[in-house]
């Protein structure tokens, strides 16, 4: 027995230094050196912090692009999905309910046309993306609600429109918070 306990006891005290002090020292640096530098990157408008730039934010007006829906409320302490199956009965319920407040704030759209995405939380509930289909089926209510041409929304979308990474890593998506503030610039 004596003959395990000391080289425990040295293991142990070698992996505290190294995976309690020395891991944690290395990923505070390499975090200080990213943007933001740690702390995310957060997105200015007129002088104020108005979120950030990775982190998905709750939009309910009717004037805004809405955000896709989070199991957690979009709070970014504590990220995670509702980690309910499509059988199950609760989680149905809770997409209805979203399938028909959409449907009641977007009169014109038809529910098969809704995009999953704006009835359904993302993995980590803090998505802060649309697909331009599912911020292009809102223009319609945005439009009539700040009095401007669906074009000019339409147009929006488009610019604010990132396409995959290296031109064919993921999907198209668009920033829900760079557009909506884009869409408060227009005049």
């Amino acid at each position: 027995m004596k003959r395990y306990i000391l080289p425990s006891i040295r293991l142990t005290a070698v992996l505290v230094i190294v995976l309690g002090g020395l891991y944690p020292l290395l990923i505070a640096a390499v975090a200080r050196m990213a943007p933001g530098k740690g702390n995310g990157v957060t997105v200015m408008h007129n002088g104020k912090v108005v979120g950030y730039a990775h982190v998905g934010q709750k939009f309910t007006e009717d004037k805004y692009f809405w955000s896709r829906p989070s199991a957690v409320d979009y709070n970014a302490a504590g990220s995670g999905g509702s980690n309910k199956g499509p059988s199950n009965a609760g989680y149905l319920g809770t997409v209805q309910e979203r399938i028909d407040t959409f449907l009641a704030h977007n009169p014109g759209v038809r529910k098969e046309n809704i995009p999953a995405e704006l009835v359904t939380a993302s993995g980590s509930g803090l998505d802060p993306d649309l697909s331009p289909e599912a911020a292009a089926i809102q223009v319609p209510r945005i439009a009539k609600v700040r009095g401007l041409p669906e074009e000019k929304l339409h147009a929006l979308v488009k610019t604010y429109t990132q396409g995959p990474l290296l031109g064919i890593l993921g999907p198209s998506r668009v920033n829900v918070l760079q557009l909506n503030i884009a869409l408060d610039d227009l005049k």
